[in-house]
This record gives structure tokens, C-alpha cells and sequence, in this order.
């Protein structure tokens, strides 16, 4: 049996987990002008929010849509603060619970975890299995397609309420899936904080499938990119049949089509916004595109910074080189 989350829906809806949701939800976000009018009358809104989910009369808002390019074109729905406050008190209570069935191997939106984490597994599995870079092996590399606009509104339903027996959550958790879809039951938004948790627990099946039943022993997720290693090319055409079955059956999902491939470290292989190769890595020609294009844009000192520190985890002194120049 699963272990179920032991918090009620009181723990998430008190006054107290809702004034500390904010104390988390507000961080950064105090010169934006709608945190600004909903903070002017903090307690009077809080207190209001707390009345509307524990008469359950709470409906969730709509979404303002906006695209941003981090480094592809996303479309991103914001929802209001009374909204993503709550999400924040949501995820203050779940995450935990979540976190601790997730497996060790899945890097995305997790505390301690990251792109950075994610990069640094995939080249310490790389020496394991080609044993130091002295045997040939092969890197099967996915992407699922369209990640959160698939997402199966019932499929994360049925997949929530077996691990959450407190029917008030549950009841919760509709309102907010259900608040926004691409088309009928389908999608999630990403602009929710909630919608990063809830797409960690909807692949979390598949992560365990892969591990447990596959045996697979080198593999890393980060959302909707993963990659497995084998000695085997064989082997792994043979897992990515088993995959494309159990996506589609069990959580409704495809990979995208000219997104997978199964290649040597030799060839270079695109990861996370990197190419990595057997003894180092470099960014991902779009990506330093983008990038050279952003800083002619906007050459801000801030953002110069930022690129250089996400320089620092690949091999890039001529790139580094250009953008210090650019500054001159």
C-alpha cells in the first residue's frame, strides 16, 4: 500500500499556513503592483481566502497570459495573488510528503536538485558505465511533447487520490487543476507553483516504472527531457518501445518525434541546454545565439552577470571572452 499523506485540509487552509504562505509567496515580488493592493489590506484578504475554502465556496480565478523565452518560447499564465498565494500554501504542506516518494534521480523543480545537479549526475553516470571513458556505450535521450499542456486532468486526479485520503484536499486540488486547461480536461499551467509539484507527481509513476520494473540503473529526468545510458544500443531500442507504451497508456503522453535519439558521448549529446561530450561541455548553439542577441539587446550589467555565472558550468572561455569584450 502507498503511504498517505497524513495532513488534513485544515493544515492547509489555517490562518497560520496561509500568513507564512505569504511570508514565502511575497519574497521578490513586493515592488509588483498587485502583490502591493492585495498586501494593503493583508489580514482583511487572508481572512477572507481562509473563510471561502473553509465554507468550500473558494472558486479560482482566471490566468493573464504572457510569453517568455527561457532560453525556448514558452507561454506562460500567471494567476492572480489571491490565487497563487493558495498555491503556495498548498505546496507548503505537500511538497514535503511528495518529495520523499520521489526517486533520487529526478532533478526538476526539487529542493537541493536542479539543472546544474542534473548535469553533474549525467557525467558521473557516464564514467560508470563507460568505465572511465574506456568502453563504448550509448545514451538514449527523450522529450516528451508538449509536457504541461498534456497533462491528463483525471489520469493526476486518480493518481492524488491514492496517496491523499482527506476528500476536502482532493476537493482542493480540483478547483486548482481543473481552473485552467488547452483543451477540455487536458493541461496545466506553467506559471503555477503548484503545477510544478503536480507534474512531479504525475511522472513519478513512470520514474519508478523505468527504475523498478525496467531495472534501468543510469537514468535522470528533469521534467520533460530524460536520458537513459547502456552499454547496449540494442537494450535500449528495446526500453524505448517499453517507454512509448507505458507514456501513452498510463498518463497519455508521447515523446516528441524529432526529439529522441540514441547516440554516443562522442557525437555530443544535448542535455539540458548543454552539449556534453566525454571530457567537457559547451552550450547549445542556439542557446549562446539567444544569449549574444539578449546581451546586444539589453547589455545591463545584470544581465551580463547572470549569463557569465550560468557560463561557469560548461566550457566556454571564447564565449566568456566575447560577452566581457562586448562590455568594453
Amino acid at each position: 500500500m502507498r503511504k498517505q499523506l497524513a495532513h488534513t485540509y485544515e493544515d492547509i487552509i489555517s490562518v497560520e499556513n496561509l500568513l507564512e504562505a505569504w511570508k514565502e509567496f511575497v519574497k521578490g515580488k513586493r515592488d509588483k503592483r498587485d502583490v502591493q493592493e492585495f498586501s494593503l489590506h493583508l489580514m482583511d484578504n487572508i481572512l477572507s481566502l481562509h473563510s471561502d475554502l473553509k465554507n468550500k465556496t473558494y472558486m479560482h480565478g482566471g490566468y493573464q497570459a504572457f510569453n517568455i523565452c527561457d532560453p525556448k518560447p514558452r507561454n506562460i499564465h500567471k494567476a492572480i495573488v489571491r490565487d497563487r498565494l493558495l498555491h503556495h500554501a498548498i505546496y507548503r504542506i505537500l511538497y514535503p510528503f511528495f518529495d520523499k516518494t520521489f526517486i533520487a534521480d529526478s532533478y526538476s523543480c526539487r529542493i537541493n536538485k536542479g539543472t546544474h545537479k542534473a548535469m553533474d549526475r549525467f557525467r558521473s553516470f557516464t564514467y560508470k558505465v563507460g568505465q572511465n571513458h574506456t568502453k563504448t556505450y550509448w545514451i538514449l535521450k527523450c522529450d516528451i511533447k508538449k509536457f504541461f499542456a498534456s497533462i491528463n486532468h483525471q489520469i493526476l486526479k486518480e493518481i492524488l487520490s491514492s496517496y491523499i485520503p482527506d476528500k476536502n484536499i482532493l476537493w482542493l486540488l480540483d478547483r486548482v487543476i481543473d481552473s485552467f486547461e488547452t483543451r477540455p480536461g487536458i493541461g496545466l499551467p506553467l506559471g503555477n507553483l503548484t503545477s510544478q509539484l503536480l507534474v512531479n507527481i504525475y511522472m513519478n509513476g513512470f520514474d519508478q516504472y523505468v527504475k523498478r520494473k525496467l531495472g534501468v540503473k543510469y537514468y535522470i529526468r528533469y521534467a520533460d527531457d530524460f536520458v537513459i545510458l547502456a552499454e547496449n544500443k540494442k537494450q535500449l531500442e528495446r526500453l524505448l518501445l517499453l517507454i512509448r507504451v507505458f507514456l501513452f497508456e498510463e498518463l497519455a503522453l508521447a515523446l516528441h518525434p524529432d526529439k529522441v535519439f540514441i547516440k554516443t558521448l562522442a557525437s555530443g549529446v544535448d542535455f539540458l541546454g548543454w552539449v556534453h561530450f566525454s571530457d567537457h561541455r559547451v552550450l547549445r548553439t542556439a542557446t549562446k545565439r539567444r544569449m549574444l542577441k539578449r546581451i546586444k539587446d539589453n547589455p545591463e550589467p545584470d544581465t551580463i552577470n547572470s549569463y557569465l555565472g550560468l557560463l561557469k558550468w560548461g566550457n566556454s572561455f571564447k564565449l566568456k571572452e566575447t560577452i566581457k569584450f562586448s562590455q568594453l
